[in-house]
């Protein structure tokens, strides 16, 4: 089945009936040759990591990340991966990992900055769970004193059964799966998000008995009869909510992370980023989550995402 895209990259070539990412960037997205190239450059880095997950030795590296956690293997690998892209891109001024605790200088004049979580979930390694990548581009060198509104794309990556991705550079979100020749094929277009949910994922289970508003919101969730869907990796679970087009996701505070546990800036900015554009809605409990102004390339922040009507529902339970 052919796709009806705007324009064309040559009036004498037809639409192919496999729309690469590449083709759907310069076609689709109203966006710089640039910013089409970077997209395309970390897309290739996210292969790589593919392939790493299915063959790479998964145990512990023997150090911890920023935020102290025990980093594996394949942390350390998929953050050299991306390092190895975007250093030969030409196209990033400077780079921000979860793993890493400064922003790191390439090139002085390039137009982007791109921070990222080069394996979210990476302790469901050895559980064989789904895995994922999570990535914001910003145009200029510095993100501080920026919100996630100023991104110019956001893009994750999923490594389960089958390799997705799925970006937005303010037109959509979009996803594209990875076949069997290495390429990534437009799976959905324009993927949109109901505001009402009948699934939810819930973080930060263990503190309901000391914070009471999250109690109230999970009793919510039972006494409505809605279905439970949470793997603990954020990016699978944000996924399953563009997936069925509906559900909420959500990671409140709790007494050993009263700012919140996840990073607004290689996770929840991103994530929030791509959910608005798929017409969902993400906040902080009190905020949305991409008016939160960035202050600390680590900071934290509780954080409600998915369906608009759920999001709003949440929110104000736990600020009764």
């Amino acid at each position: 089945m052919f796709l009806q895209l705007n324009k064309f990259m040559d009036s004498n070539c037809k639409v192919p009936e496999r729309v690469s990412l590449n083709y759907h960037l310069f076609n689709k997205a109203s966006i710089p040759h640039n910013l089409r190239h970077l997209i395309l450059d970390l897309s290739r880095a996210a292969k790589y990591i593919s392939y790493a997950i299915q063959t790479s030795e998964a145990g512990l590296s023997g150090g911890t990340n920023e935020s102290g956690e025990e980093q594996l293997k394949l942390d350390v690998l998929s953050n050299t991966i991306f390092e190895q892209h975007l250093c030969e891109s030409d196209l990033v001024c400077c780079y921000s990992s979860e793993e890493q605790k400064e922003i790191v200088a390439i090139t002085d004049d390039a137009p982007y900055s791109v921070v990222f979580d080069p394996l979210d979930g990476s302790s469901l390694v050895d559980a064989n769970f789904a895995l994922g990548s999570i990535i914001g581009i910003f145009e200029g060198k510095d993100v501080i004193g920026k919100t996630s509104r100023d991104l110019v794309s956001a893009i994750y990556i999923l490594y389960g059964p089958r390799t997705t991705l799925v970006y937005s550079s303010g037109s959509g979100v979009h996803e594209f799966l990875l076949n069997d020749v290495g390429e990534f094929i437009l799976y959905r277009e324009n993927i949109g998000i109901a505001d009402d949910a009948k699934n939810y994922s819930p973080g930060n289970v263990r503190d309901i008995l000391e914070y009471k508003p999250y109690r109230k919101v999970l009793e919510d969730w039972f006494e409505r009869k809605m279905t439970i869907r949470y793997s603990g990796c954020m990016t699978a679970d944000v996924s399953h909510i563009f997936s069925k087009g509906q559900g909420v996701f959500t990671y409140p505070t709790g007494s050993k992370y009263p700012e919140g546990k996840l990073r607004l800036v290689f996770e929840c900015g991103p994530l929030s980023y791509l959910m608005e554009q798929a017409g969902g809605a993400s906040s902080d409990g009190t905020k949305a989550i991409l008016d939160i102004e960035i202050t600390d390339l680590h900071q934290r922040t509780p954080i409600i995402i998915g369906s608009r009507n759920e999001v709003e529902r949440v929110c104000s339970l736990l600020n009764k």
